[in-house]
C-alpha cells in the first residue's frame, strides 16, 4: 500500500568529496576589563619590589578583589620562582577556574578563541599558563600537556610562543617569562 504522504526531493546534502564552500569562522570571546579600582591596585603590586612586599602586595590585591585573574596568576609565578611548586599549582587553579568561570558568563561554551592580543583576556590566559608551569614542576605531566594544548587552542596566533615548549612539559622544565 503506497504512502498518502507526498514525497519531497532530498536537498541540501553535502556531495560526497567536496568541502564546504566556506569554513565557519571559530567565535572568540573577550572578557571584559577589570574595574579600575583592581586594576589600580595590580598595578601598585606589580610597581612593589620583587620578593616579599611584592607577594604581600599581590595577596592584598587578591584579597581584595577576589575576581582579579592575573592577581591570583601572578601569585603563582611568583611561588613557583620561590620553589613552592604546589602553592604555584594552588594559586594557578584559583586563577584558572574564575577565570573559566568568567569566560563561561561571556558566552564561551567551550570552544573558540580567547586571544593574548586581547588585554582583557591576559589574566586567564597568565593563569592557564601559570598552571602548565605548576603542573609541569609537580610532575602533572598529562595536565601540563593539557594545558600546552588548551593554551594553543584558545589562542592559534601563538602569542606566548607555547608552539615551542616541549610537548609534555615535566619537572626541571621553565618556562620563560611572560610579559
Amino acid at each position: 500500500m503506497a504512502s498518502e504522504r507526498p514525497q519531497r526531493p532530498i536537498q541540501n546534502l553535502p556531495v560526497a568529496g567536496t568541502a564546504p564552500s566556506a569554513v565557519p569562522a571559530r567565535h572568540e570571546t573577550i572578557l571584559p576589563a577589570e574595574p579600575d579600582e583592581a586594576s589600580s591596585d595590580l598595578l601598585a603590586a606589580l610597581a612593589a619590589p620583587d620578593g616579599p612586599t611584592r607577594r604581600d602586595a599581590l595577596i592584598r590585591a587578591a584579597e581584595h578583589h577576589p575576581a582579579l585573574l592575573e592577581a591570583w596568576a601572578r601569585l603563582s609565578e611568583i611561588s613557583l620562582a620561590a620553589g613552592e611548586p604546589v602553592v604555584a599549582y594552588a594559586f594557578a587553579r584559583v586563577a584558572y577556574h574564575r577565570g573559566l568561570d568568567r569566560l563561561r558568563r561571556e558566552g564561551w561554551g567551550g570552544t573558540g578563541m580567547v586571544r593574548w592580543a586581547r588585554p582583557s583576556n591576559r589574566g586567564f590566559l597568565r593563569g592557564l599558563h601559570a598552571l602548565l608551569a605548576a603542573a609541569a614542576a609537580i610532575d602533572e605531566a598529562d595536565e601540563a600537556a593539557r594545558c600546552r594544548d588548551f593554551l594553543l587552542e584558545l589562542d592559534p596566533d601563538d602569542a606566548l610562543g607555547v608552539a615551542a615548549y616541549p610537548e609534555v612539559p615535566g619537572p626541571g622544565w621553565t618556562p620563560p617569562p611572560l610579559p
